[in-house]
């Protein structure tokens, strides 16, 4: 039997969440960002929102006849299958197929996500032998996780498992076999039903929080389309088809042109020194920051990253940051771009005095906003608001 398809509206149709939109689209552009964390209360469109980006989404390459659904151009993530033919000396023969949204339920049972090995056929027909789970459906697709906050322990560390290796290992009475998982994590909760894992937040490399409040004129709009979707959804798809193609199409564009968008050493010291300047916690969240603000580029048409990539992208990516090893609260977006804001301008200071007789780093800049022990100093709020609050916190406890 076909799957069935879900009736949902078109994603340029939907009215509103304008930066949840735009966060699902750069995912779309470059799976290598990894997904989004849409948090907000009921009733809000993020579910709606995810189902709608089915439709958007690029062609990949995969390995024809692959159970995998592994990418002939990533020799490093292949199964074993793939990797024998490989060695063999025989190329792979590719196709495209386009991304899929594969939905987890909270009922998943740990077999279902990360697959089952028959016994007694394992020791004769090797990886044959294996019942493919939910994490090798999810390869090179979406992983859609609703009301990730109440997924049980043991499935939340077999996620995090593969989203940090980008592979799935089963192993069963010393037994193991492995094939390559590499997903986009799209993960949507309700903060009034439970926190989520520190360890699974940190894995969610952006994050978008959405509210219930619409202006008078969108929630009309809204009633419109929905109205209107309703009573013959085949016509408003063909309505809104245009706007659909013309995001496809914009899409496209934006992931050819990745690979020559420029991202300047000053662009990367802006950056990580905001950062750190921020005290966020560890150095993922340069790494994602780096690969969103490109991104953002590449969809504008753009071949250089600026200032206003990097403010988007800081803001999505460290919205739901812990900093100072979870004693400060994530940092605000005006704070975020105030960072980002003297960041650039000091490196591109930097950059402009760079000579063979450059001063040192000490005596640069007294003028200004420098940075001195990995914290920006004279009088920036960033210097020691931070340090004052984590004081203030371990005075309370």
């Amino acid at each position: 039997m076909g799957e069935l398809k879900r009736t949902t509206l078109p994603f340029t149709a939907l009215v509103g969440l304008e930066r949840l939109k735009l966060a699902l689209i750069l995912n779309g552009i470059n799976p290598q960002i990894g997904g989004v964390l849409i948090s907000g209360p009921k009733g809000t469109g993020k579910t709606t929102v995810v189902r709608a980006l089915a439709d958007l989404l690029p062609e990949v390459d995969v390995v024809v006849g692959c159970r995998f659904g592994c990418n002939p151009n990533n020799p490093d993530f292949l199964c074993t299958d793939c990797r024998i033919t490989v060695e063999s000396g025989k190329k792979l023969k590719s196709e495209t197929r386009k991304m899929r949204v594969v939905n987890l339920p909270l009922s998943t049972t740990e077999d279902r996500l990360i697959g089952a090995l028959d016994l007694e056929r394992v020791l004769q027909d090797g990886i044959q032998a294996l019942r493919p789970g939910i994490l090798a459906d999810v390869n090179q697709n979406v992983l859609y996780v609703d009301e990730v906050n109440l997924l049980p322990d043991h499935l939340v560390d077999d996620l995090l498992d593969a989203a940090a290796t980008k592979i799935n290992v089963i192993e069963r009475e010393g037994i193991s076999i492995a094939h390559p998982s590499n997903f986009v994590l799209i993960g949507t909760m309700n903060p009034e039903e439970g926190e989520l894992r520190p360890q699974l937040l940190d894995r969610f490399p952006l994050h978008v929080a959405v509210g219930s409040y619409h202006s008078i004129e969108d929630r009309m709009q809204l009633v419109r389309r929905n109205l209107a979707f309703e009573e013959d959804p085949d016509k408003f798809r063909d309505t809104w088809e245009h706007q659909q193609s013309e995001l496809r199409e914009q899409i496209i564009r934006a992931k050819e042109l990745l690979k020559d968008v420029v991202f300047r050493d000053t662009h990367l010291r802006a950056i990580a020194m905001a950062c750190d300047a921020l005290e966020v916690d560890g150095v993922r969240p340069d790494i994602i920051i780096s690969k969103a603000a490109i991104t953002n580029a590449a969809l504008d048409g753009r071949t250089e990253v600026n200032l206003d990539d990097m403010k988007l992208a800081s803001q999505l990516v460290l919205s739901h940051r812990t900093r100072r090893g979870g004693l400060l609260e994530p940092p605000s977006p005006d704070d975020v771009d105030e960072a980002i804001t003297k960041a650039a301008e000091v490196a591109q200071k930097k950059e402009r005095r760079k000579s063979p007789t450059e001063v040192p780093e000490e005596d640069d800049d007294k003028s200004g906003p420098r940075v001195s022990g990995g914290r920006f100093s004279r009088g920036s709020k960033f210097a020691t608001g931070g340090r004052q609050e984590g004081k203030k916190k371990l005075r309370k406890e």
